[in-house]
């Protein structure tokens, strides 16, 4: 059985108001049985949903959930476009359903005008696909959910979540020569951004939980918008602005695993018309990571789009200052994703102070690092992943920062095996969990590529075990990071080194803070790019 220390309960959730839990007939607050399986790189997820919508026939459902979705993203080549690969399903019959972000101007460089279009194509095909806008001032929705069901054909079900949106420049592979569907971003990531994402497939009882995840949203009877200009436009453009009738839930599919899966969530406290699901909102996600933090006694493993904020980073920092024998290793972004955005300069503030928590609490035991492709072009990190111990693991749509901790709805996975790693098996910590299959192989494919790990099967294979050890680990990245930027320091002479690390290089704040010194700016933008007022009354 799972080791409940690492996982909430239904009441350390903090929401009541869902079914997400009572569902369970066990009581748990998460389901047993099931298999995750990580998908590194949009490319290798696109491929498997591709094959996987594919077969679905009349009388199947499929749901999905996106921040951003470009009905013209090529799934994998010419004719896989995700807008007529969705309406082909929905002409075949498949039940096809979908919630997106209704997002801001494409002005500011979001999604509304690629939402709607892909909504069309969907609706146009007998599916429905609705603009959704409840959420709170300044927020977003950033749920990436698909969920597939197939009554009668339960051993086909699944689900995938995790951080990859349905859209361009999500198409990369472990080459990271980047999506040739690409959006304009910072001019160091040339004009095909390489981009790191990781997504969930999962199998098993948790396809009934992401299922009553969509359910919940699908079925808010807010209207999809308060904006009166948003739903003139809606009419305008004839958009569905109500949610139609979902077929019954099927019952969730037989185990098939030795995965424990707990769903975890963020919702705002939504001002006037709370979620039903949600009332006061939930904060599962940030709950979730404070309470596998106070077991971290080896090694924090985290890819992250932000790492900002010294609120957030307050759970890891108090993990480091308690355990000193605790390293931790961070791999985000080596550059902001646009150049010259209003907010830029504060949230290169919010990085530059949350590292600086880090390192006030852990020292030299804390480690971040950029990334970059064997073209020395820098790697857009947009993964949203933890391991800790080895043992529990999170991969979802949640950045560690204030808005997925406390503002945008969001959703994660923390997945703890119940199969030991063989390979090494005693317990750093001594809380007698050891290292388990999951967590583990998912950090040392993670490592393996940025370390450029290659040769033969067998060298691969101890090189592997050796990565086992969190403080060869630790040292590795660090070595591989140095003959990197030495490499780049002389010019680039002689053979490029193994390894894609550099050296988290972060600005110096006094002269980040000289650049964004206006009033407004100071008064209106925190380091997550929200204004303030919001940010004080989401407390986790």
């Amino acid at each position: 059985m799972t080791r409940p220390e690492w996982l909430l309960t239904a009441a350390e959730r903090g929401n009541d108001a869902t079914c997400l839990d009572s569902r369970h007939l066990d009581g748990k607050a998460w389901s047993e049985g099931n298999q995750a399986r990580p998908l590194v790189h949009g490319a290798v997820y696109f491929r498997e949903l591709l094959a996987a919508v594919r077969v679905m026939r009349r009388g199947d459902l499929l749901l999905f959930t996106d921040w951003r979705g470009d009905p013209d993203e090529r799934l994998a080549g010419p004719g896989t476009e995700i807008g007529a690969v969705l309406g082909r399903a929905a002409r075949r019959g498949v039940v096809v359903k979908g919630l997106l972000w209704r997002s801001h101007l494409d002005g500011l460089r979001f999604s509304e005008e690629e939402n709607r279009h892909l909504g069309a194509e969907i609706e146009e095909a007998g599916g429905e696909c609705l603009l959704d806008l409840r959420v709170r001032p300044g927020g977003s929705h950033h749920q990436k959910m698909v969920v597939l069901r197939h009554p009668g054909r339960p051993e086909l079900d699944v689900a995938y979540v995790g951080g990859i949106d349905l859209c361009h420049n999500r198409n990369d592979d472990a080459a990271h020569r980047g999506d040739r569907q690409s959006l304009p971003m910072a001019a160091a990531y040339g004009p095909h951004p390489p981009w790191h994402d990781v997504q969930l497939a999962l199998r098993g009882p948790v396809v009934g939980d992401v299922e009553a995840v969509f359910r919940e949203r699908w079925e808010d009877p807010a209207p999809l918008s308060r904006s009166p200009l948003t739903r003139l436009r809606a009419l305008a453009h004839r958009e569905d602005t109500s949610a139609g009738t979902l077929p019954p839930q099927e019952p969730d599919p037989a185990p098939c695993g030795t995965h424990s899966v707990q769903l975890l969530r963020t919702y705002p406290n939504r001002l006037l018309r709370g979620y039903p699901f949600a009332p006061d909102g939930e904060r599962s996600i940030a709950r979730g990571y404070l309470r596998a933090l106070r077991r971290a006694r080896a090694l924090i493993y985290v890819e992250d789009q932000y790492l900002w904020s010294p609120r957030v980073v307050a759970g890891f920092a108090r993990a480091l200052a308690g355990e000193p024998g605790l390293m931790m290793i961070g791999v985000v972004p080596s550059v902001p994703e646009q150049d010259g955005r209003f907010s830029l300069p504060m949230n290169l503030i919010g990085r530059v102070e949350a590292l600086d928590e880090l390192r006030r609490a852990g020292g030299d035991r804390v480690a971040v690092y950029g990334v970059e492709n064997r073209a020395g072009t820098p790697v857009y990190v947009h993964a949203k992943v933890c391991v800790i111990d080895d043992v529990w693991a999170s991969v979802g749509s949640d950045n560690i920062n204030l808005r997925s901790w406390t503002h945008d709805s969001e959703l994660s996975c923390a997945v703890v095996d119940e199969t030991p790693d063989p390979r090494r098996p005693s317990d750093p910590g001594g809380l007698g969990d050891g290292a388990r299959v999951f967590a583990r192989e998912l950090r040392l494919e993670l490592m393996g590529e940025h370390l450029d790990v290659e040769g033969t099967a067998r060298q691969r294979a101890a090189a592997s075990d050796a990565l086992c050890d969190p403080a060869f680990a630790f040292a590795a990245f660090d070595k591989a990071a140095a003959a990197l930027d030495a490499w780049h320091a002389r010019g680039r002479r002689g053979p490029r080194p193994p390894g894609r690390l550099r050296r988290y290089a972060a600005p110096d704040l006094p002269s980040v803070q000289r650049v964004s010194a206006t009033p407004l700016h100071r008064a209106l933008i925190d380091p997550d790019g929200r204004p303030q007022r919001l940010r004080r009354r989401n407390a986790f």
